[in-house]
């Protein structure tokens, strides 16, 4: 049984123009212990899918699927009351822009503790105690001081830091990373990177990385998911991805890397990707 099960995923918003179909027949599963990246361009798809998995979606929003299980029970079919027990719990997620996602009413240490609060029924002393240590365990120094800090007097690597902080606080069977590097700089982007890979292989929980950024692709998965205009266009072990890609839009995402591109310029995918989506090897 995987941990996350999803087919045919499809997700639609109302616009001014008639319904916007963002998602559209997605399949998907990630398992225990493993990393699945989702792959693509900027509007691809790749966070609405996994917003509509945290049901995070706005309720315009129309989410239908054959299938969305997630360690065997049927996301679709639980009510907002059970769904809010698992997400934070058991499915945790990082979100893209930390310092837009943490409350900047609160301090930090409100924010970790509140998790803990809601979950895991901890009393104030054992709730201070496990955020300090969470802290500790992501890398701020001096967690106990820094409980008291708000957002905005922490960089953004320190508010990417809580964020993943808050989404380990009650050790999640599977863990959604939405760009978690985006905007930071590139000693911070390792620093994070390997602080992931690092809790995902002590804690044996199954992660889902979203990123547009192959090298960390490359770095930290296990399968590839590639999406492209809201469907998925290939599926393949990280390996054989970057050896044999075998859909065309594959081959134009790898064909734009610095290192595989000849001549003096970057070929743009646009000019080597036939835009049928449907061209090249199936999914």
């Amino acid at each position: 049984m995987h941990l996350l099960e999803i087919e045919n995923l499809v997700v639609e918003f109302e616009t001014a123009a008639g319904p916007f179909r963002a998602v559209d027949g997605v399949s998907l599963h990630v398992d225990e212990g493993e990393v699945l990246a989702i792959v693509g361009e900027s509007g691809s798809g790749k966070s609405v899918s996994m917003l509509a998995v945290m049901g995070l979606l706005p309720w315009t929003a129309k989410v239908t699927a054959d299938t969305m299980r997630f360690a065997g029970r049927d996301l679709l079919s639980l009510s907002a009351g059970q769904r809010r027990k698992i997400i934070g719990k058991d499915i945790a997620m990082i979100f893209q822009e930390p310092v837009a996602s943490l409350n900047p009413c609160f301090t930090v240490g409100f924010q970790i503790e509140e998790v803990l609060r809601v979950h895991m029924g901890l009393d104030g002393k054992a709730r201070r105690a496990r955020a300090i240590e969470l802290l500790n365990d992501v890398g701020i120094p001096d967690p106990e001081q820094r409980l008291g800090a708000f957002p905005h007097q922490m960089s953004g690597g320190q508010c990417q830091r809580v964020m993943i902080a808050i989404a380990i606080a009650c050790n999640p069977k599977l863990l959604i990373a939405d760009e978690p590097t985006t905007a930071l700089d590139v000693t911070i982007q390792k620093q994070i990177l390997d602080l992931l890979m690092n809790l995902q292989a002590e804690t044996g929980m199954g992660m889902i990385m979203i990123t547009h950024n192959m090298g960390v692709v490359a770095e930290t998965a296990d399968r590839v998911v590639v999406q492209y205009k809201g469907r998925k266009m290939e599926e393949a072990d990280v390996l054989s991805l970057f050896e044999a890609p075998r859909h065309n839009y594959t081959k134009a995402l790898l064909a734009a890397l610095p290192d595989r591109a000849t001549g003096d310029r970057l070929p743009t995918i646009s000019s080597i990707f036939n835009e049928d989506i449907d061209g090249g090897a199936p999914a």
